[in-house]
């Protein structure tokens, strides 16, 4: 006899009781150590940050993660998987200063640096019960008992491996560059990191007039979309080989690029006369303000090949401080640079007027008081994508700044190379979104002014400036003059490590800056293992990856720093094969967020329909690469279309089968003698497996779920329908016994097919149907007949 099939469908009390005998019977644990012999398939977990909450988008990405093992363990493959965390760097910095009340780096430090470490060091696994909770819930099977820990020392120390290895390569090093620079956080920020935080703003952009020196009412027009620059403007750069105009317009001179004259210009003008770019060049002007005294000749207009013809005047200022090409070309024409900014992005005390006010919030002063002295000539409003920290929201700056980079540049081809042997799901991220940006690639800003991080291991001699990398503590040990009382591979205790100068003899101190965490993340595949001091086997046997997914912001995060990592360490791509999750939205499309109120809470779809309905739902809805609408009702209907469905014909099948006290494992009618139907469906069952197994092994989800939808329709309103009276006959006859065994075949084979995306439901039905073989999560997949 079978259990009663509840007709309730009480999908969340079911799960929960599965769960209760996944945990007891260790069947997680079972069904990664009776693979053990089989071939190994290589996942790497993407860590999230423990000290924020998981939200829907971390659903689906665990969702599509589990799907995939699930069904490589079923097909034979040893999964392990090892959770991690990240726990360093700005995000887990930013929620302990909210948490004392602080912000900024000077009320850290006033606070106490040693103080402010060890209260990120608690926080980091502030909300770890709330991810193991959510990730048991929705049957995301991962070991999160040995997780790798990005600041546990074994890790830091394998980064300090590579981080040496870089350096004997000749590919990091220090210096001084107008970098992407967060005002609030204090510190630079990655190429990777600036294009996770574009937003679209609308700006004041102005024009205005650089009084040419020696001529009267003669003036260069110069547009700019960052007044706060002006201050310190230094020259101004034109397009040598095309044609400049001087044009009479409202009684005075105005110099700008021929061919933006009459879009630029309203009402009547006259062209003077036309010149090259180069004849401008060395031209002086009056500066715009003299809060500064230059070290340099200045004022001055030169050259610049970045300067282009489809917006502004074709004249554009030069503010070295501030621009990556305006610094290039400083340097290219020995120009000085002026920086009247401070480290919190605030006006120092020579800018009277504007000190200490933030850069973004003195546009409107500068723009008045240009006006006032008559040299604003218009000003309009520009939209436009501008940069935002990506833990902070506060605009960044183009700053230059000193800093430490890794040479990526020189690795463009190798990047590309490397690239080009992924399987990028979809196909189309190889060469667009992720080959783009490895084509445009540049040097990585690799170190932050910061304090909770791996500290970067570069000593620096007091007496002689050699610079030395460590890269173990073993070496770290054999140099040192003096360690810290207390031995760990934070700040500050590592700030007082001394080492012997291997050049000169002298004091080597460590310099101040932590990395980039993105280095952290982008080393688990070997850090994890504490390579390579230990568990080189392990190692080897666990690179590469054969599969990874997370959403596509990774792409210019995670995804790119494996990557990077990987081509410089070891001269290969660290995964083989990267499904790139989309966006999940709201039922409108918008973005979720708190203060919208859109943001869904999984918990009450957990507890009113189960988790087996939303990962359902997300498996069907769309290619997991396109944005994901995610809302309760698409979820009820995904319930009630494919699980309501399979539910009653299994709960018809169990209800008879109870009835007529039919035992499918006493009788055993030949495929040969079953009816035309029976046969059908067992085909059709058959090209389903294969179909579902093509798509899968293709890593495409939606196809392998959609075939099955179709197939539990036929099954249901087919097969079912048109056999009931088969069902209801008074005698156990062969062509009953068919029907009986022809269904219960079906409904065991869908038990272990769906294993893998609803595992819950799939185990139900497999447990009462098939009590004696244990939980399906223990058997194999099915494979489709030759």
């Amino acid at each position: 006899m079978f259990k009663k099939a509840d007709s309730a469908m009480d999908f969340p009390r079911m799960e929960q009781e599965i769960l209760e005998a996944w945990r007891e019977e260790e069947i997680f644990e079972k069904s990664v150590a009776q693979r053990e012999s089989g071939p190994r398939f290589v996942f790497y977990e993407g860590p999230p940050t423990a000290n924020g909450l998981p939200h829907p988008g971390h659903v689906l990405t665990r969702a599509m993660k589990d799907v995939v093992l699930r069904y490589k363990t079923m097909n034979g493959y040893h999964v392990p998987r090892k959770a991690g965390w990240d726990t360093h760097g700005l995000p887990v910095e930013l929620e302990v200063e909210k948490q004392l009340g602080i912000s900024g780096k000077p009320e850290i430090e006033k606070y106490g640096v040693e103080e402010f470490v060890q209260k990120c060091k608690e926080s980091v696994f502030k909300y770890e019960g709330e991810w193991r909770r959510m990730s048991e819930r929705l049957g995301f099977w991962i070991d999160m008992d040995d997780p790798y820990v990005t600041f546990h020392d074994s890790y830091i120390e394998s980064v300090w491996w590579a981080i040496k290895t870089i350096w004997d390569k000749g590919l990091l090093y220090h210096g001084h560059k107008v970098v992407p620079y967060c005002p609030r956080c204090g510190t630079a920020l990655s190429s990777h990191e600036v294009a996770q935080g574009y937003q679209d703003v609308e700006e004041t952009s102005i024009f205005v007039r650089f009084r040419v020196r020696g001529q009267e009412n003669v003036s260069l027009l110069a547009w700019t979309t960052t007044p706060w620059t002006l201050p310190s403007n230094v020259a101004l750069a034109v397009l040598a080989d095309d044609d400049y105009a001087y044009v009479q317009f409202n009684g005075e001179t105005l110099i700008m690029a021929k061919d933006l004259v009459e879009p630029r210009l309203e009402g009547d003008y006259r062209i003077l006369r036309v010149v090259h770019g180069s004849e401008l060049v060395g031209m002086e002007y009056e500066p715009l303000y003299t809060y500064a005294e230059p070290e340099a000749p200045a004022y001055v207009v030169v050259e610049g090949d970045f300067v282009t013809l489809s917006e502004g005047t074709g004249i554009v200022h030069i503010a070295p401080a501030f621009g990556e090409d305006d610094m290039r070309v400083a340097q290219e024409h020995d120009l000085p640079v002026v920086q009247l900014v401070d480290a919190q992005g605030r006006f120092d005390e020579r800018a009277h007027g504007l000190r200490g006010m933030f850069v973004k919030d003195a546009d409107p002063l500068i723009i008045k008081d240009l006006e006032a002295r008559g040299l604003l000539f218009e000003e309009m409003d520009y939209s436009h994508s501008y940069p935002f920290c990506w833990r902070c929201d506060t605009p960044l700056l183009y700053y230059a700044r000193s800093s430490w980079f890794i040479r990526m540049s020189d690795m463009r081809d190798e990047l590309l190379a490397n690239n080009a042997k992924i399987n990028w799901y979809p196909r189309h991220i190889q060469d667009g979104r992720f080959g783009n940006f490895l084509e445009n690639v540049i040097d990585w800003a690799v170190s932050r002014e910061r304090y909770w991080g791996t500290p970067l291991p570069i000593w620096v001699c007091e007496e002689c400036g050699h610079e030395h990398a460590v890269g173990s503590v073993k070496e770290l040990k054999s140099m040192a003059k003096s360690l810290p009382e207390h031995f760990e591979l934070h700040r500050p205790y590592i700030d007082q490590a001394i080492l012997a100068c291997p050049q000169c003899g002298g004091d080597c101190r460590r310099v101040t800056e932590v990395m980039d965490c993105w280095f952290d993340s982008g080393s688990m595949p070997f850090a994890q293992w504490h390579y390579p001091f230990e568990n080189a086997d392990m190692f080897s046997e666990a690179f590469p990856a054969d599969f990874i997914t997370e959403a596509v912001d990774q792409t210019r995060g995670w995804f790119y720093t494996l990557l990077a990592i990987s081509t410089l360490l070891f001269g290969r791509s660290p995964f083989e094969n990267c499904v790139v999750l989309g966006l999940v939205l709201d039922e409108a499309g918008l973005k979720m967020s708190k203060s919208r109120g859109n943001v869904v809470d999984v918990w009450k779809l957990f507890n009113e329909h189960g988790a087996d309905a939303v990962r359902w739902y997300l498996y069907t809805v769309n290619a997991p690469w396109n944005p994901t609408r995610f809302y309760e009702d698409g979820i009820v209907e995904a319930k009630r279309k494919f699980m309501g469905t399979l539910w009653n014909v299994y709960a018809f099948y169990v209800l008879y089968a109870n009835i007529d006290e039919f035992d499918p494992s006493q009788y055993n009618v030949s495929y040969e003698d079953r009816p035309l139907i029976d046969r059908w469906l067992i085909s059709r069952l058959s090209g389903l497996v294969g179909e579902v197994t093509d798509a899968m092994d293709a890593y495409d989800i939606t196809q392998a779920t959609r075939r099955i939808e179709e197939y539990v329709d036929d099954l249901s309103n087919w097969y079912v329908r048109r056999c009931r009276r088969r069902y209801w006959a008074s005698e156990m006859t062969a062509d009953k016994q068919a029907a009986y065994l022809t269904l219960h075949e079906s409904l065991t084979a869908i038990a272990r097919l769906i294993a893998p995306f609803t595992p819950f439901l799939a185990e139900e039905i497999f447990a009462n149907l098939e009590p004696a073989l244990g939980s399906v999560h223990l058997q194999d997949y099915p494979k489709a007949d030759a």
